[in-house]
């Protein structure tokens, strides 16, 4: 990566004598709380890897288990494992220790995975709205429109889809000079918050990453509104009231972890790029929350909500008890 940097950084603390090196500042403002910070951090980080192991493993070993829905799921809990140890080790590092220094090229591929996980997370949850779609409007054809080749499929889809439309950026930030800093005020290698710092032109990285988000969020809660608009129109049709609330109880993990998904991924995203009188604290504590507490709180929505999966969760943890006791004999 080309750079003019000096020997000095913005910050008084911090020195860079490698140009190669950026420092990742952590959450500006809030140092004094970086201890306790780390706290929720370390937290959320051990739900993500318990709670989608825990699916992963309960999957995996019941036969039922192998539909389309479920191995859907178990797509997102391998990409919220995936990104969250892009993100929390390092995370933690920079929380408990100041240890913010990393290389040009391990910031650009901490970059890219983060972001690639972001967008195969957005496809694989629209894939499962589509699946809720043909599981109420047409079940008769369920069998036969989702088999396993079709989800297979979708899988692979998803991480092309995600890899493809990020892998322009780490080549479009290298042509960039960095003649002024290496500091990034953030907790990770976030896209802009690496472009902020370049001195040439950022107009095609700023129109790109802006473009790849529109493409993937935009289009993505376009489908999915439109399923589950097509869902409410099928689900109005029946006449009994039990028929109805069965039919949007098969829904409401899915809908519970939409919201949870991108909620705080629209805030990030909007008061990155419009809040400009909103603090940088805010912008980055926001998008933390967007990486960290979906891939924890997923687990346990599916977990809680989805009368299958909980009785098998219940299944493992009194077979492995059973054994537990065995051996203690």
């Amino acid at each position: 990566m080309s750079s003019t940097l000096g020997h000095t950084m913005d910050s008084p603390n911090h020195t860079n004598l490698d140009p190669s090196i950026f420092f990742l500042l952590g959450i500006p403002g809030l140092e004094q709380f970086h201890m306790w910070l780390s706290l929720p951090v370390c937290c959320l980080g051990t739900a993500t890897i318990m709670g989608n192991i825990t699916i992963l493993v309960v999957v995996a070993t019941e036969p039922a288990l192998h539909k389309p829905v479920y191995l859907f799921l178990c797509m997102l809990s391998t990409i919220d494992l995936a990104a969250s140890l892009s993100t929390v080790p390092k995370l933690l590092a920079i929380l408990w220790c100041g240890a913010g220094h990393i290389s040009a090229s391990a910031c650009l591929a901490q970059m890219f995975f983060i972001h690639t996980f972001c967008m195969m997370e957005s496809t694989v949850l629209l894939a499962m709205a589509f699946d809720r779609y043909v599981a109420i409007c047409h079940p008769l054809r369920y069998a036969t429109i989702l088999t396993d080749t079709i989800v297979a499929r979708i899988g692979v889809v998803a991480m092309v889809r995600g890899s493809l439309l990020m892998l322009p950026c780490p080549f479009l930030i290298r042509r960039l000079s960095f003649c002024q800093s290496h500091v990034i005020s953030h907790t990770y290698c976030e896209h802009m918050a690496v472009v902020k710092l370049a001195c040439g032109d950022t107009r095609p990285n700023r129109v790109y990453g802006l473009t790849a988000a529109l493409l993937v969020i935009g289009v993505d809660l376009f489908c999915i509104g439109l399923s589950y608009a097509l869902i409410a129109q099928a689900v109005l049709r029946l006449s009994s009231h039990e028929a109805r609330s069965k039919a949007l109880g098969t829904c409401g993990s899915h809908v519970c972890v939409i919201l949870i998904s991108y909620t705080p991924a629209l805030f990030s995203f909007f008061t990155h790029r419009f809040g400009h009188q909103v603090p940088l604290h805010i912008h980055i504590l926001l998008a933390n929350v967007y990486l960290l507490f979906p891939p924890a709180l997923n687990p346990v929505v599916y977990g809680v909500k989805t009368k299958e999966i909980r009785e098998r969760v219940f299944r493992v943890f009194q077979r492995g008890q059973r054994t537990g006791l065995k051996a203690s004999e």
